[in-house]
């Protein structure tokens, strides 16, 4: 049995690359969003032309994302969910609450300030995970009924 993975929320920290080196040997397959910030503020804009107003700026960049993170979100079996700890994501809890509503195995990776705000997004997930470690111990387990250590 195989796993396809969405690797969805923040972008300005290593965790993806955590779960993928620590998942190697295992038959994962990850997708994620653009973690190129300015490649996904602009690619709206970029591809179907300049806007004088911000508002339409981003409007065309969140159209043309979501091309790729439904896509994702779709063709995953597992989508894990990061809550970075700078920024407020709501595009994170967007993506967990889509993925919830198409009925996918949903992973919260989380710190412990965030968990009251982020509470029924919790409740949501069949696993909610402090890091990326944890994240792929769940995968381990999920794929070869293998426990850590």
């Amino acid at each position: 049995m195989g796993l396809s993975v969405y690797l969805s929320g923040e972008i300005h920290t290593d965790w993806r690359e955590q779960i993928i080196e620590a998942c190697q040997g295992l038959d994962v397959s990850f997708s994620a969003p653009v973690t190129d910030h300015a490649a996904s503020d602009d690619c709206g804009v970029a591809i179907l032309g300049a806007e004088p107003d911000k508002y339409w700026h981003d409007h065309k960049g969140a159209m043309v994302n979501a091309i790729r993170t439904r896509k994702g979100i779709s063709d995953a079996d597992v989508v894990v969910v990061r809550f970075g700890e700078k920024y407020k994501q709501w595009n994170a809890a967007f993506d967990a609450g889509y993925a919830a509503a198409l009925g996918k195995s949903l992973i919260i990776l989380q710190q412990p300030e965030h968990d009251h705000a982020l509470k029924e997004v919790d409740a949501a997930a069949l696993a909610m995970c402090r890091t990326p470690q944890q994240v792929a111990d769940v995968l381990r387990y999920v794929l070869t009924g293998g426990l850590p250590g």
